[in-house]
């Protein structure tokens, strides 16, 4: 265990204590990228979904017409077979599938590894039927769609007694997840993924059993059932519970312990199988961690034990846990200190980051004060313990909200609000406006520079926009595909000036140069942190990060108009600067970054 070293800073008012703790170093150093595998690359066309692949999924009607969908259409256009359904968009959009799957992700590793990115972080890859996979079938495999022989491991699932980890093999799914983890470890890249162990699909296997045995099952206590089928009548009467009311995410039974000690140990040979593939003891061939979804709704106790199975197998592993609302409708974030300070979590999705972020930078009515902003960030590191926030994962969006771009394009909107045109038909959505370009590259840099680990998520580095989902979740743009401008809309008439759809270079050279100067500042990844300019008249807020021999400065200037830099930087080197920025002018939504 690492000496606990307390260091306090007393700048402006501003104290801030930094404490060691339990999670791994690596996490402080991490850059993450957030792929979302259905849509990001279609390395292997020949394992592409078919019409039979979507039964047992949202919205559980017949899949007559259908087809995969192609990768560079327009992202609102109905294809051919989705005319004939007499449905919306909205509709179709959950049935679509783009043939994303783990060889893509593969394919794609060097691009990742050019970009500077050294940490990803997948959602769920587990059997199901589902675009997003949250909805499990079995989570001792991979989907077989995300393989090279889905028909091979089909057959090779039915041979197998699931309950029984001793029958378990390993598919051609499985066997090419295993290459990209091991791909990715001679890059130097860790992977974690996405653990569901709140709910599953309605064809999870132990499900299945519950319907087919009824009140004999030996897993009718993983289910609340609230009514079995009376096999007298012709009508299914089984029902149970579902997160969030959703007859397609079966929930699981919780208990006083968590859940039933039979499912725990179901879940518990799933963390064994990912985490050390081969059970040699040696975990290098194994995932590194997990990101743990709807967290805050399963009990606490749980995720304790779960951290115990975690860090027996690898104690360098890292477990970041979803928590955000606790009151969405007054824009209320939860504080997730008792799930990192009970020794529960290493980190969290820090959506309080992007909140804060937003409503200082890019909101225009009721936006924060510098001060008011510089506060916010003060809570989050007093509630986590300092230490903490170097490896939380600071995003600025994700496949649950809408996309980063469109959040400065629609700057009155908060996090997760109002961004869908379903509900909202004055939301704009499009590339990012010239005019607002310095607006996007001030708030990057300050996810780069400030404390917390910078995240990714797939397609913002080329410039992706999009609303809430599912536009969030539109095919990545890559160079060697032609895209379709876009035209169309959800609702009335198409656009008659579409939007050209392709990789915005100047972005992603924006983006390589932030991950370049995060990797060669130490400062910036272990640092500490003390505010050194703060002016809510003048909207200039300015701190120091120092590690060892190694310091930078960090000045933004949100107003509209220019500012006076602080002579403080006078003998450091000027390492990134806004455009119209000089060594003594911070141009309006600038920002400069200085190193010694």
């Amino acid at each position: 265990m690492t000496h606990i070293k307390i260091l306090t800073l007393i700048i402006l008012g501003l104290s801030i204590i930094n404490h060691s703790n339990g999670s791994p170093k690596w996490s402080k150093n991490a850059i993450w990228y957030q792929i979302f595998p259905e849509r990001f690359r279609n390395g292997d066309t020949t394992n592409d979904p078919t019409k039979e692949t979507l039964d047992g999924t949202w919205p559980f009607d017949p899949v007559e017409e259908w087809s995969i969908s192609p990768w560079g259409s327009d992202w609102y256009k109905m294809q051919e077979w989705e005319t004939k359904t007499d449905k919306d968009f909205y509709y179709n959009a959950q049935r679509r599938r783009y043939g994303g799957d783990i060889q893509g992700i593969i394919d794609k590793l060097d691009y990742l590894n050019d970009l500077g990115v050294n940490a990803l972080y997948l959602n769920p890859v587990f059997e199901s039927p589902s675009l997003h996979k949250y909805g499990a079938t079995l989570l001792h495999h991979i989907d077989n769609n995300f393989g090279p022989n889905p028909k091979k491991d089909t057959a090779i699932i039915q041979t197998e007694n699931p309950a029984s980890p001793k029958t378990w093999q390993w598919t051609s799914a499985d066997m090419l997840f295993l290459d990209l983890i091991k791909e990715c470890h001679s890059r130097n890249m860790k992977i974690i993924i996405d653990g569901v162990f709140n709910h599953v699909g309605i064809d999870f296997w132990a499900l299945k059993k519950v319907r087919e045995e009824g009140p004999t099952s030996l897993y009718k206590n993983w289910f609340t059932i609230k009514k079995w089928d009376d096999p007298k009548t012709t009508e299914d009467e089984f029902t149970y519970e579902g997160w969030s009311g959703l007859k397609g995410l079966p929930e699981f039974k919780q208990t006083k312990n968590g859940y039933p000690a039979s499912l725990k140990s179901y879940f518990n040979s799933v963390v064994k199988r990912w985490m050390d593939p081969n059970g040699d003891g040696n975990p290098e061939d194994g995932i590194d961690g997990w990101r743990l979804d709807v967290a805050a709704e399963v009990p606490i106790d749980f995720w304790k034990e779960f951290r115990k199975w975690v860090k027996e197998i690898n104690p360098e592993a890292y477990i970041t846990g979803e928590i955000w609302w606790e009151d969405y409708k007054n824009n209320k974030l939860k504080n997730a200190s008792k799930w990192i300070k009970g020794d529960t979590f290493d980190g969290v999705m820090n959506y309080r980051f992007a909140d804060n972020c937003y409503q200082y930078f890019i909101q225009q009515e009721n936006s924060l004060t510098t001060q008011q902003f510089l506060n916010k960030i003060k809570n989050i590191h007093e509630d986590y313990e300092y230490n903490v926030c170097l490896g939380l994962q600071n995003l600025l969006g994700s496949h649950d909200t809408q996309r980063f771009i469109s959040m400065i394009e629609n700057p009155n909107h908060r996090l997760d609000h109002g961004a869908n045109l379903k509900r909202n038909r004055n939301y704009a959505v499009g590339p990012l406006s010239e005019h607002n370009i310095k607006k996007a590259d001030q708030l990057l840099a300050y996810q780069f520079f400030s404390p917390g680990a910078p995240y990714i998520y797939y397609g913002d580095e080329v410039g992706m926009w999009g609303a809430d989902d599912p536009d969030c979740r539109k095919p990545m743009i890559w160079d060697d595909i032609q895209y379709e401008d876009e035209h169309a809309l959800p609702y009335g008439n198409p656009r008659k000036k579409g939007y050209r759809v392709s990789q915005d270079k100047s972005r992603l050279n924006f983006f390589k140069r932030l991950c370049a100067i995060r990797k060669s500042n130490t400062s910036l990844c272990e640092g500490d942190f003390s505010i050194i300019l703060q002016n809510n008249r003048t909207r200039m807020l300015g701190f120091k990060r120092t590690h060892k021999q190694n310091e930078c400065l960090a000045f933004f200037n949100s107003s509209d108009t220019p500012q006076e830099i602080p002579k403080v930087a006078d003998d450091m080197k000027l390492e990134l600067f806004s455009s119209g920025t000089t060594r003594k002018i911070i141009n309006s939504q600038g920002f400069v970054l200085f190193v010694k």
